[in-house]
């Protein structure tokens, strides 16, 4: 698709904001007006338009498309969205370790005990941690503990913490990079630690590393549009 418009830029209509291309409020997917919460995520989206070339590339809107999913998914039942992401705390990584005589046990213990012990403490759960695949099921309680501070977040942030739980593989790490002082990188390194392990054993491959490169840049986007649509 060629480039139709000449300017792109944020500007306060009601109590939200929108991108105008050329004066027109951009809509999203679904055909609604994209009010957003900030003026700062509305520059942001309106960075990504106006960075575009001639020939527009579609996979450079990532920050317009988790805003539509805010709005025409996230919105319209926020508690369901909620409870779609609790499979990733039923299954979350960091519950699941090596076993305790092997070198990677170690590891997992060094990095992921402190951060599922941290989020344990906050907010009054418990986790199953677990050695081998077997699954264990969450506590009832933590369940419905985890499901009300899910609920408890605007559509902005559901839409957030779905590709951050899911790129993450654990709702805790999700969690854990919308606080406003999270080191994104770390997290990244935590949610990727038996991977990066294997390479450690056999060597980098070239094709996962590109992978691993490709993803870490979306979890990073992911977390900033959650920073930035809290922004005031």
């Amino acid at each position: 698709m060629k480039r139709f418009w000449k300017t792109a830029e944020a500007a306060r209509e009601g109590d939200h904001w929108r991108v105008l291309l050329d004066g027109r409020g951009v809509k999203t997917v679904g055909g609604s007006p994209q009010g957003l919460p900030s003026h700062a995520l509305a520059e942001a989206m309106a960075a990504e338009w106006a960075g575009q070339g001639e020939t527009v590339d579609a996979s450079a809107f990532v920050l317009r498309d988790l805003a539509d999913f805010a709005l025409d998914v996230v919105a319209p039942d926020p508690a369901n969205a909620a409870r779609e992401l609790l499979p990733y705390a039923e299954t979350d990584t960091l519950s699941y370790r090596g076993e305790p005589d092997e070198p990677l046990f170690a590891r997992q213990e060094a990095v992921w005990e402190p951060l599922l012990a941290g989020a344990e403490a906050r907010w009054g759960v418990r986790f199953p941690r677990v050695s081998g695949i077997i699954a264990s099921p969450l506590p009832a309680e933590t369940r419905a503990k985890m499901a009300a501070i899910l609920e408890a977040h605007d559509p902005f942030t559901i839409a957030a913490l779905t590709m951050l739980a899911s790129l993450a593989a654990s709702l805790v790490i999700a969690l854990e990079a919308i606080e406003p002082e999270a080191d994104i990188d770390a997290l990244w390194d935590a949610a990727n630690l038996e991977e990066d392990w294997q390479a450690e054993l056999w060597g980098l491959d070239a094709e996962a590393e590109a992978r691993r490169t490709t993803r870490l840049e979306a979890f990073r986007l992911a977390a900033r549009f959650a920073a930035l649509a809290r922004s005031r």
